[in-house]
């Protein structure tokens, strides 16, 4: 074992791992808001955990945490977060705002949390080269684009619902936006492009200008973006 950092090395690499349990707060305060039945409050905090959560691993790998701190597990610390504000509370969002009929609210969100927690449980979920292997657990997304974006009614998004929780365990290589390393440049560019829109959607909801349907347009074109290049990197692409 290395014990040859400095204190300020330590303290930097502490303070990236109580930056990634920001997560937990941001969470924390969703479901706050989600037992107000105030959805915008409720998804703007899940957006925050989704900045934090993109970032801390680029923090890690900067301040060197794992060599600084062997210790301290913080990809457990991560992963524990991630449930949570990316199932769990997903779950409890989509069971309160009543996206699917009163009879099958709790079938489909328990469907979201057995299959994320068998997706979690799976060797390789993220493969070699850095992409998630089936639909990685990020119901806030989905919830994201069924409740802000798309109006699908409720059969749709029961279908819908249905199809990630298959998705889970179907072999597709979906991009990492911070770790896959091909067009890590563009990923990284159309992720920030989409988390901005998003973010401005949330804040602007439920109003519907123009400027809401260009932004809608932007949303649904990351989406789109990273579907079609999960398919190509999947299917076509050749190392």
């Amino acid at each position: 074992m290395n014990n040859n950092f400095t204190a300020t090395q330590k303290a930097l690499a502490w303070l990236v791992h109580f930056f990634t349990a920001t997560g937990m707060v941001a969470g924390f305060m969703s479901l706050l808001a989600i037992a107000e039945h105030n959805w915008r409050i409720a998804m703007f905090w899940l957006l925050i955990s989704q900045v934090i959560d993109a970032l801390d691993g680029t923090f890690a790998r900067w301040f060197r945490v794992k060599e600084v701190l062997p210790f301290f597990d913080g990809k457990m610390l991560d992963s524990v977060i991630d449930f949570a504000n990316y199932a769990i509370i997903p779950a409890y969002f989509l069971y309160e705002a009543g996206m699917v009929s009163a009879p099958m609210s709790l079938p489909v969100a328990a469907a979201v949390l057995l299959t994320s927690g068998m997706y979690y449980g799976k060797s390789g979920m993220v493969s070699s080269d850095y992409h998630f292997v089936g639909f990685p657990v990020m119901w806030n997304f989905v919830i994201f684009y069924l409740f802000f974006v798309f109006n699908l009614g409720h059969t749709g998004n029961l279908l819908l619902f249905a199809a990630f929780c298959i998705l889970h365990f179907v072999p597709v290589k979906y991009i990492y936006p911070t770790r896959t390393e091909e067009y890590w440049l563009l990923n990284t560019g159309i992720t920030v492009a989409t988390i901005v829109a998003s973010a401005l959607l949330v804040f602007l909801y439920p109003k519907q200008t123009t400027a809401v349907a260009l932004l809608k347009v932007v949303a649904i074109a990351g989406l789109l973006y990273f579907g079609v290049m999960s398919l190509y990197k999947t299917y076509f692409y050749k190392a």
